[in-house]
């Protein structure tokens, strides 16, 4: 029975991609503590807080992401892929306790407006915006929903200091103090937003649900295209990860035919399957004429 596992290189790309947005992230957190106190932007200092806690989620996807590449063994038979959802349930409480923080100072700063340093604040701002996009983007190529995850952190701070940098824009040129909770309210609801939907992907992927990437009319029709076979039934299809899909089936072939052909069968029927996005495939033969007592009516 075929097996896929992780290449090295793909191992390395992820973990250079968490090292390089974990110091962006912790350094950049402690320039945020000295450019807060001396623009007096509480909405600056209160990012420092949520960078902080960004660094923590880094540290865990990461940790999760190499616990997910160990091999199977008695305990996991499946192998530790499903870890890396337990890194992305992790990251995205941590993302919601950090929107509620962001909304609440918000509504605090809409309630006793404080004028800031502007000068300060747009500097901070675009140093912020090129920090962040650059650990977003090296994660955003990543393929798995831990990495997706962690991105929507910096997607967090890259809107974030957006605001900062359109606030203080405006505010050299305006007093309207406000206008920054508010770009701070709305970047929040964005980024709950985002949040659902990959909790609901990996909620997905936990309860076993047929994965998004593969097309069950597609698999039934190349398998019943393939000379010998009658037709399938009893097909349960999940995934591990997002990427390594499982597959069990019933195959239904013509009667008596020879052993050596059935093989041949199960290896064309796997061989249709892992370019259809279908990694381990557990198959089980029976003929026409036998029926099967797990075969839908």
């Amino acid at each position: 029975m075929p097996h896929s596992h992780p290449h090295p290189p793909e191992h390395d790309r992820i973990q250079r991609n968490y090292t390089v947005a974990f110091w962006l992230n912790t350094g950049f957190a402690f320039l945020e503590i000295a450019g807060g106190l001396y623009t007096n932007s509480v909405a600056i200092l209160s990012d420092a807080l949520h960078d902080f806690g960004d660094s923590l989620s880094l540290g865990l996807a990461f940790y999760f992401q190499r616990k997910s590449l160990k091999k199977r063994d008695d305990f996991f038979s499946y192998g530790y892929k499903r870890f890396s959802l337990l890194g992305a349930f992790i990251n995205s409480l941590i993302l919601i306790i950090g929107s509620i923080f962001i909304l609440q100072e918000a509504i605090h700063r809409l309630a006793r407006p404080e004028q800031a340093n502007a000068e300060g604040m747009l500097a901070l701002a675009i140093v912020g915006i090129v920090a962040n996009a650059i650990a977003m983007f090296r994660l955003r190529s990543g393929g798995s929903i831990n990495e997706r995850v962690v991105a929507l952190h910096f997607l967090e701070d890259v809107l974030g200091w957006v605001a900062v940098l359109i606030g203080s824009v405006v505010m050299l040129f305006a007093d309207v103090p406000i206008l920054d909770p508010l770009l701070s309210m709305l970047i929040a609801g964005f980024i709950l937003f985002n949040v659902y939907k990959n909790l609901r992907q990996a909620f997905r992927i936990i309860l076993q649900g047929t994965p998004d990437n593969v097309d069950m009319e597609e698999i039934g029709r190349k398998i019943k295209s393939i000379p010998g076979i009658t037709g399938i039934h009893d097909v349960h299809t999940w995934s591990m990860d997002g990427h390594y899909n499982i597959m069990t089936l019933h195959l239904v072939v013509k009667p008596a035919i020879p052993l050596v052909d059935l093989e041949g069968l199960k290896r064309e029927v796997r061989l249709q399957l892992q370019h259809l996005n279908i990694q381990h495939i557990t198959i089980e033969t029976e003929f026409e004429d036998q029926g099967c007592e797990l075969e839908e009516s």
